[in-house]
């Protein structure tokens, strides 16, 4: 039995992170999680919102409150963003308390998947 409480899909934006994770969720009957999603519902603002507002430093300090709340729980697929790797103590946190998979994605990839949106 594997003693990590959360299984933590990392990656870059466009990586299938959602998608992938949704999935994985269903299939082990975990809770989902999306991160991103997470922080929009804190909040009440949209994630381009935030960035305007209170710029990216604001943006990470809200990501960084809502990934370690996250993490506190247990029995969860969680998606992180795409940059919430960029903060070593969210580094540290994942690590702690989370399976960690790294997804993948070619940049030509990635660029087809994002124009999506």
């Amino acid at each position: 039995m594997n003693p990590a409480p959360n299984l933590i899909l990392i990656g870059p934006m466009g990586a299938g992170k959602t998608c992938i994770g949704r999935r994985l969720a269903e299939r082990f009957t975990l809770d989902f999680v999306d991160a991103d999603q997470a922080i929009v519902d804190s909040t009440g603002a949209s994630i381009p919102a935030i960035f305007e507002l209170a710029g990216e430093a604001g943006f990470r300090q809200h990501e960084r409150q809502v990934l370690h709340a996250l993490l506190d729980g247990h029995g969860q697929l969680i998606s992180t963003g795409g940059g919430a790797v960029l903060d070593p103590d969210n580094r540290a946190a994942i690590a702690r308390r989370g399976f960690v998979v790294y997804l993948r994605v070619s940049v030509p990839a990635q660029l087809e998947r994002l124009a999506r949106r």
